[in-house]
């Protein structure tokens, strides 16, 4: 059986190549006639189903196989086909899991490795499928729908997406990895397939197709924007085609006038005391020592012994000493800088034997790289040296840090 499908495959391929003009002239302009200096070439297209008729009568058109094909490969941006039925895909995925288990089950090896590719492809047909549709929303976007001249098919070609997305979205919701942890039991091929790859797969679409729906909305809102102002400007146009004697009035000469044109900003803003300005000081004080202070506590009178004197000078400079960890790290960063080579910030460490424990070090190291401006940081580079967390997904153990010039 697989020998007669390579040898059915190889002759399609070879028929593609061999006719490549009249299948991208079918492909571009959309149909064929067989009359023609090709009819024979179009006839062999036609016997392999490659081209077909829709009607009796009507021109060769090529198979969607086809065309999908070469739109994918093309990347052709009038390509606007997505398909949004996951459904489909997860009765697929978990009626092949469940072909597979019966045949592992009766120790039928070679129908449960046949089960088992296909249900890999199904699997990995799947998440390649829901990213290109992916890739085509957002190639739609990126262009601003510009396979379609006018606002109006803008805005209907954006909520076709918008209910293509949201329609992926609820596909989406259907996969319940609790029940294909079940469907997948102890069988380590089936965990890899059904939970591994397709929770990560739908993890990051999803993630995804809400940014894609928010830029959606967001270009929606301008198209309509862009919609409302032409709307005005073509009524202000059909208005002074229709009155062409029509002229401004002159607003200012009527008793009453519009508030559109009754706005001004005011000539001089509301007055406020400026309490930042240095040159007020001595008036603000004097002011402030003018108010009375009413108390109903009574207070005991105190006396002193001699006036004391009170004058307005200059604050002394201070000086703040820099954290000795942050010197030795600015250090680091001038070896680097004299030696040219990448080097590491524990060996670093361990040459100079700081009296700091590692850890502490290599996060002022860390902490030392992000602080630098960012004309200074564009001429080093910092790699992390470590491994994931062998337990918790998306945790990466740090063990120690190289620097070196960019």
């Amino acid at each position: 059986m697989s020998s007669n499908l390579h040898q059915a495959g190889v002759t399609l391929l070879k028929q593609l190549g061999r006719h490549a003009d009249i299948v991208m002239d079918v492909y571009l302009s959309g149909s064929i006639s067989e009359a023609g200096e090709n009819a024979q070439a179009i006839e062999k297209l036609r016997k392999a189903d490659i081209l077909w008729r829709p009607e009796p009568g009507q021109d060769l058109r090529l198979k969607r196989s086809v065309r999908a094909l070469l739109e994918e490969a093309l990347s052709d941006e009038r390509n606007r086909q997505i398909d949004a039925n996951a459904s489909s895909g997860l009765a697929t995925i978990k009626t092949l899991a469940s072909h597979y288990k019966e045949a592992r089950h009766a120790v039928d090896y070679s129908a449960s490795e046949a089960y088992l590719a296909d249900l890999s492809e199904h699997v990995y047909s799947f998440a390649e499928g829901l990213r290109y549709s992916i890739r085509v929303l957002w190639s739609r976007i990126n262009n601003e729908f510009g396979y379609v001249g006018t606002i109006n098919a803008k805005i209907r070609e954006n909520e076709l997406a918008q209910s293509q997305v949201s329609e992926l979205l609820n596909g989406l919701e259907m996969f319940q990895f609790s029940e294909l942890g079940e469907i997948a039991g102890d069988i380590r091929e089936l965990r890899k397939l059904l939970v591994t790859t397709l929770q990560e797969t739908l993890s990051d679409c999803t993630q995804e197709l809400s940014v894609v729906q928010s830029r959606l909305l967001e270009l929606l809102g301008r198209f309509r924007q862009i919609q409302g102002r032409t709307r005005l400007l073509k009524g202000w146009l059909l208005y002074t085609d229709q009155h062409p004697d029509y002229r401004v009035a002159d607003h200012v000469g009527h008793k009453q006038l519009p508030m559109l044109f009754n706005t001004a900003e005011p000539i001089l803003s509301a007055a406020a005391v400026d309490v930042n300005n240095t040159g007020y000081e001595n008036d603000l004080l004097e002011m402030v020592s003018q108010i009375k202070a009413i108390s109903r506590v009574g207070r005991d009178v105190v006396l002193r012994e001699h006036d004391v004197p009170f004058a307005l000078v200059n604050a002394e400079d201070f000086d703040i000493p820099d954290n000795p960890l942050k010197l030795a790290v600015d250090e680091y960063f001038c070896e680097v800088i004299d030696s040219g080579l990448r080097q590491s910030a524990l060996e670093y460490h361990q040459q100079k034997a700081l009296e700091w424990d590692s850890e502490s070090w290599l996060y002022q190291v860390i902490c030392g790289f992000e602080g630098l401006p960012e004309e200074h940081r564009r001429y080093f580079e910092l790699e992390p040296i470590g491994e994931p967390h062998p337990v918790y997904n998306g945790n990466f153990i740090i063990r120690d840090v190289e620097l070196w010039l960019a």
